[in-house]
């Protein structure tokens, strides 16, 4: 049973291309997520026109200009989700979106999607978080940019619309894309489950797949990265997301940390049980003794294996009779002592 829950993050890297998206969920697929999640907006209902875009928007897209003018280019209609999610069931992976609005989130909601996703950007919309909390739905909240307060107030805006505390899960979140190694704060993670005592996980933005990694062995019980197709494809999240390949690594990673987590109980391992007297050492005899000997310090040499006496042992050891003659080098058993 998997422990942590993976989102693909296709988010806009289908450029408005609906031949585009379905590769996207394709390569979900291969890769083995349990859910693939686009973005669900309208542009209108989600930036003015006179807004402009992000530095890392810019810089990714190699132009300035309005995020209006970008994020038309790359809005899903009605019928697109509908679409998407009959392909998404054909390919048996699960649908997510990520609604930006409030007819968006009625759209999600009437799709019957069955988590609702907080941006990072919305945590300090109260009508938005409001809005999410009505549908009696499991929330997973994303806190770019927020400080520890600013969780704690979105968190009690779902808590007291109706969401019980075990369907909330609150990921650790920068919002720079990519996001700088010295920028990820991975503990602030943990400062957020230590406040809230909820169950957390990450939203990752960094180059590569080692932090989405480490959040998991940190106790992440949800890791949500951004993929595409090719990170040289015009857009602004292409760069900072996973290629296919690196998609698959990323699970492949996230996977065997959750076996390596196991139990916690310190004892030794199922596969190493046969190397215990391959690897340790009993007490042995460095010398050739005669029956009636008593054993002093000096005659014990440690040698493997260890299925004799331990030499933890020793001291209990030191003062007994030997009763019959011991070789140099032979292990010493319990039925050679009086």
């Amino acid at each position: 049973m998997n422990n942590t829950l993976i989102i693909a993050e296709a988010g806009v890297n289908h450029n408005g291309d609906i031949t585009i998206a379905k590769q996207l969920i394709d390569v979900a697929v291969a890769a083995g997520v349990d859910y693939v999640k686009f973005q669900t907006f309208k542009t209108e209902n989600l930036v003015s026109k006179a807004d402009k875009k992000a530095a890392y928007q810019i810089e990714n897209t190699n132009e300035s200009g309005s995020q209006f003018d970008m994020l038309k280019k790359l809005e899903l209609d009605v019928e697109s989700h509908h679409v998407l999610i009959d392909y998404c069931k054909t390919k048996n992976i699960k649908f997510l979106s990520t609604g930006f609005d409030l007819e968006s989130l009625d759209l999600l909601n009437d799709l019957n999607i069955d988590i609702f996703k907080v941006p990072s950007g919305e945590m300090t919309n109260l009508p938005y978080l409001e809005k999410i909390a009505s549908f009696n739905k499991p929330v997973i909240l994303s806190t770019g940019m927020c400080n520890m307060q600013e969780v704690k107030d979105a968190y009690q805006v779902i808590i007291d619309g109706g969401i019980k505390k075990d369907n909330i899960t609150i990921l650790h979140c920068n919002t720079e894309y990519p996001t700088p190694m010295e920028d990820v704060n991975l503990n602030a993670m943990l400062t957020i489950k230590q406040e809230l005592g909820v169950k957390i996980g990450y939203s990752d933005h960094t180059l590569g797949i080692e932090i989405p990694t480490a959040a998991v062995a940190l106790g992440a019980v949800c890791i949500e990265k951004h993929f595409t197709l090719d990170k040289t494809m015009e857009g602004p999240d292409h760069i900072a997301s996973l290629e296919p390949n690196e998609l698959k690594d990323m699970v492949t990673a996230i996977r065997n940390i959750e076996k390596a987590m196991g139990n916690g109980i310190k004892s030794p391992s199922h596969s190493e049980q046969k190397n215990i007297a391959i690897a340790r050492k009993s007490i042995h005899i460095n010398k050739d003794l005669k029956k009636g000997h008593v054993l002093t310090a000096n005659d014990f040499i440690m040698m493997r294996p260890g299925n004799g006496i331990s030499p933890m042992k020793f001291n209990g050891i030191i003062g007994k009779k030997i009763t019959s003659n011991i070789a140099c080098f032979q292990q010493l058993q319990l039925d050679n002592l009086s």
